[in-house]
């Protein structure tokens, strides 16, 4: 197959997909070693940007898909008649933050660290797909584990948990990492 039938080719599996398409599973479609792959991957890429359409490629970890552009959210809002969602309270930003740069974590450590229970805000997290059930750790009770979702990295526009801002280091610098995210108006 030629590259430029080779990149369509992956436009349609990526398309056709509809969720987060595992880069290892390109490999194994096209029969592609993880080099290869990483290099269609950017091929596709660059066509879709090249072509200035109202989507692009997006990365999340180790997985890529299709989205459609931020600027574009109210269109797609007005066509699917899509009522806002309940936007995530300052306690859900916490609980959220703390999840995401301790994971994988129990609702205890969450607790103990903001003071107050936050079982129904770990519900509502869950709830959003922002969070996951991770398994369980191995003391008594075996207490659930939590980290955060794809679906998490694609509503904060991250390609990767290292993606995350820097915590700050002093309560002098310190700046609300809630504001240094992108949110996307879709959670």
């Amino acid at each position: 197959m030629q590259n430029k039938e080779l990149v369509k080719a992956a436009q349609a599996v990526i398309f056709s997909s509809g969720e987060p398409l595992a880069i290892s599973r390109l490999s194994e479609i096209f029969e592609l070693t993880p080099k290869k792959t990483e290099e269609l991957v950017s091929l596709v890429a660059e066509d879709i940007d090249k072509s200035d359409l109202g989507f692009t490629l997006i990365r999340l970890d180790d997985h890529v898909q299709f989205a459609t552009k931020k600027e574009y959210a109210s269109y797609i809002k007005a066509a699917f008649d899509i009522k806002r969602k309940t936007p995530l309270s300052p306690a859900a930003f916490e609980v959220l933050a703390v999840i995401a740069y301790n994971q994988p974590v129990t609702k205890a450590f969450v607790e103990q660290v903001r003071g107050v229970d936050c079982s129904s805000v770990i519900a509502t997290l869950v709830e959003k797909d922002l969070v996951e059930e991770r398994g369980r750790l191995e003391l008594p009770g075996r207490p659930l584990l939590y980290g955060t979702t794809k679906n998490f990295l694609r509503c904060f526009s991250l390609s990767s948990l290292k993606d995350l801002p820097p915590l700050p280091e002093s309560d002098k610098n310190a700046v609300d990492v809630a504001e240094q995210l992108e949110v996307r108006p879709d959670i």
